[in-house]
């Protein structure tokens, strides 16, 4: 497992997009928790706090896209990095103002969740030019998702560490800091410089034209209210079972569970198409989150959370082959991006389904919101079979147009047979 890996990062420059990209990332993985912690030492109440960092994260999901289709027009360096300086003075407005006055506040904070560069789509256009293999794509597909995981884990406990040594003004700044020059290492790399997007149709749609990744798109909608669902509902559980320390525990079998599944998805070569094998992970999925209903005590609910996560990290990564697969030509970096903002978007639709269904029926009905999402998400998947079936394209590709700046004409990978 760990030899397939070691070969991605030996690839010449590939540990240094890869890095450049989680430290790029560091300020949109830990907006949430920095905001609310400002705004508590500002002394907001927790409803602002929240208020605040749905508008971040609505900025975010509408920003990605969009600056995604200016990445695939103008280039990575002449968006990614203007994108991630913008969106760093806009949080310091914010941490420097404070929450009065209001407005300000919220237009600071949606700047700087709008402009948050997409670094995530950017790195998976960047795979297929920096590694001439295509299993070695997918393998860097599934070590991108693993990478997630470990960066929405480390994140917060930078956020706490730049708390307790300085104070929740500086976390935000820091962080932001952080992530401009994670942001300028990736632009300044040889393969961000040379990469260009393969000439595109003028279509308003952009990639959303394409109905292979409209069907992907609808499954991980679903995918996402899954996730968001399981946070709010281990609330309550936890506090039935042993209060904060609990729940911090839920949440990091949550993540665990999903580095190991995508660590070890990563390992191999799979055959047959991805579109097949995304159904079948996606209802393994489904079942892992069902026996969380039974609520057990607490060790043993502690293990469930880390079943429940095992194949979050493979669907993932499956998804970035399909969309590779499915993205009109030129559009591959906005086509990315819509993933990430679709579930961005159903994590945050069921953080908010999940509160009035744990108000009314307690964590039990909470728990069952994941479960039936992710059984919607299959039935989405099943109901599209024939779309998804037909590529838009052939899929990954080395060195072709989609990367080449000199658009030379080369053959692609297929990616009928290994997947």
């Amino acid at each position: 497992m760990a030899a397939g890996y070691l070969e991605i990062l030996r690839a010449r420059h590939a540990a240094r997009l890869l890095t450049g990209t989680l430290v790029g990332r560091l300020p949109n993985a830990t907006a949430a928790i920095a905001l609310v912690l400002f705004v508590r030492a500002e002394g907001g109440t927790y409803g602002l706090a929240g208020a605040l960092a749905a508008v971040y994260g609505v900025a975010n999901a509408v920003g990605q896209p969009v600056l995604g289709r200016l990445v695939d027009l103008y280039g990575q360096p002449r968006v990614q990095l203007p994108a991630a300086v913008a969106s760093a003075l806009a949080m310091a407005v914010f941490a420097f103002s404070g929450t009065d006055p209001l407005p300000l506040a919220c237009a600071a904070v949606a700047a700087a969740g709008l402009f948050t560069p997409p670094l995530e789509g950017g790195l998976r256009a960047l795979w297929p030019s920096v590694l001439r293999r295509e299993e070695q794509v997918h393998t860097a597909y599934a070590m991108d998702a693993v990478a997630q995981e470990v960066m929405f884990t480390v994140g917060p406990l930078l956020v706490t560490l730049c708390v307790s040594l300085w104070s929740e003004r500086a976390a935000l700044l820091v962080l932001n800091a952080v992530g401009v020059l994670g942001a300028l290492s990736v632009v300044l790399s040889p393969p961000s410089r040379a990469w260009r997007s393969a000439p595109r149709e003028a279509h308003w749609l952009g990639a959303l034209r394409s109905p292979g990744l409209l069907a992907l798109l609808g499954a991980f909608l679903f995918v996402g209210i899954a996730l968001g669902s399981i946070t709010v509902a281990s609330v309550p559980y936890a506090d039935e079972h042993g209060g904060d320390a609990v729940y911090g525990w839920l949440m990091a079998a949550l993540g665990l569970g999903a580095l190991i599944g995508g660590s070890v998805y990563g390992a191999r070569a799979w055959s047959g198409a991805p579109e097949r094998r995304l159904r079948v992970l996606v209802a393994l999925l489904a079942v892992c989150y069902l026996p969380l209903m039974l609520m057990p005590g607490a060790v043993a609910m502690v293990l469930l959370s880390l079943l429940s996560g095992v194949f979050l990290a493979p669907c993932i990564a499956c998804a970035f082959i399909i969309v590779d697969r499915h993205a009109p030509g030129g559009t591959v970096t906005e086509a990315f991006s819509w993933l990430v903002t679709t579930f961005t978007v159903g994590a945050s639709v069921g953080t908010g389904l999940a509160g009035p269904v744990v108000q009314a029926g307690g964590p039990l009905w909470g728990y069952a919101v994941p479960g039936a999402a992710g059984v919607v998400s299959l039935l989405v998947l099943l109901a599209t079979g024939r779309v998804l079936a037909v590529p838009a394209r052939s899929g990954v590709v080395a060195a072709s147009s989609e990367n080449d700046p000199n658009r030379a004409a080369e053959p692609r990978f297929s990616s009928g047979d290994r997947a």
